[in-house]
């Protein structure tokens, strides 16, 4: 659920731990990258890495994740259970078993739209978030942004194929019926829309991430909610679900009534926040971004504006919408938590230099 050097195993019941090396990263790969020699198709751009593995998908932690998490619903049980998988693709690295790259020929890869300007209305504090435009005119340069596309598709139908195993082995168990299952993403992702790459922004490409909900009697099959919603409704949903009290701390509610009926009246916003006291407020029509620091803004017409070209947060038209949308801004901001991991990385990084 935490890649990466965030285990803490008194957290759960029972977890699947990895022995030595990494399993995500021992591979093949690695090995020929160690030898100076990368199988065809593999190539590194700036901070971005491609790889077609020549290897079964078992080589891989995702695939050896769900293999577990499949062993986990094939046990019987006597009591409630809480079952967590957590798939890393597709975080970089882009690194899967080349028949993934096969699925998605070069020649049919359509490309993010762009436009050269995009930045120019933005204000200091999303200049500085966004970063450079380096790494894209690197990806452009090289000729490497529809292999990168591929990559990534790739990378999603790699963990949509464990996800789907994982499925299965529920669908074929006697809790079918009894289950609720929750899934989620941690953020979105940028192909070179705005001329950024990775995450990292309070725009829509890295803060819209998949949300998707099974709750026996409550949902139906294919319904699709338009109303924005953000990851801090998922706990009190879950209480609601599983008739439990949820704790007096939660900032998020339930969307129970959203499960049963997409169409629902909900009136509020999604907040997404990166670093301290920078949020974006998100409605079903607009987008509104505020800056610590400076006070920067940025407010985006999606009826108008889908890809999010045009700033409108210095027009004194939206007064009333930035306004409206701005109640909605956290007001208890807390600086950024320094883990144990986090801190023995500075401390070893100190002693280096």
């Amino acid at each position: 659920m935490f890649h990466d050097g965030y285990v803490r195993a008194a957290d759960w019941t029972e977890f699947r731990v990895e022995s030595g090396e990494s399993l995500a990263r021992n591979t093949q790969e690695t090995a020929l990258r160690e030898r100076g020699r990368l199988p065809a198709g593999a190539f590194t751009v700036g901070r971005n890495v491609v790889t077609p593995l020549d290897v079964p998908d078992s080589a891989l932690a995702d695939h050896q994740n769900a293999t577990w998490t499949i062993g986990q619903l094939q046990r019987p049980r006597t009591a409630p259970r809480f079952l967590a998988l957590g798939l890393r693709k597709p975080h970089p690295l882009f690194e899967v078993p080349r028949r993934y790259f096969e699925m998605y020929p070069l020649e049919e890869i359509r490309l993010p739209k762009v436009n050269d300007r995009d930045r120019d209305d933005l204000p200091r504090g999303g200049q500085r978030m966004a970063g450079t435009t380096e790494e894209h005119d690197a990806i452009a340069k090289a000729g490497k942004w529809r292999e990168m596309v591929q990559a990534y598709l790739a990378c999603i139908t790699f963990a949509d194929v464990q996800l789907g195993r994982v499925l299965d082995a529920l669908a074929a168990s006697p809790d079918r019926d009894n289950t609720v299952i929750v899934l989620w993403s941690d953020h979105g992702w940028h192909l070179g829309e705005k001329q950024h790459w990775h995450k990292f922004t309070l725009w829509e490409e890295s803060t819209r991430a998949p949300l998707l909900w099974v709750a026996p009697g409550v949902t139906r099959a294919g319904g699709v909610c338009e109303r924005p919603v953000d990851f801090t409704h998922i706990f009190p949903t879950l209480c609601d679900l599983a008739g439990l009290p949820p704790p007096a701390n939660l900032d998020g509610r339930s969307i129970r009534t959203l499960l049963a009926n997409p169409a629902a009246a909900w009136d509020t916003p999604a907040v997404s926040t990166f670093k301290f006291n920078n949020h974006a407020v998100r409605s079903e029509r607009w987008r509104y971004i505020r800056y610590d620091g400076d006070g920067g803004e940025e407010l985006y017409d999606h009826d108008a504006d889908p890809l999010e070209w045009k700033n409108l947060a210095g027009d004194p038209a939206f007064a009333a919408v930035k306004t409206d949308l701005a109640r909605w801004l956290p007001q208890n901001n807390r600086r950024e938590v320094v883990t144990s991991n986090a801190a023995e990385k500075k401390a070893k990084a100190k002693k280096k230099s």
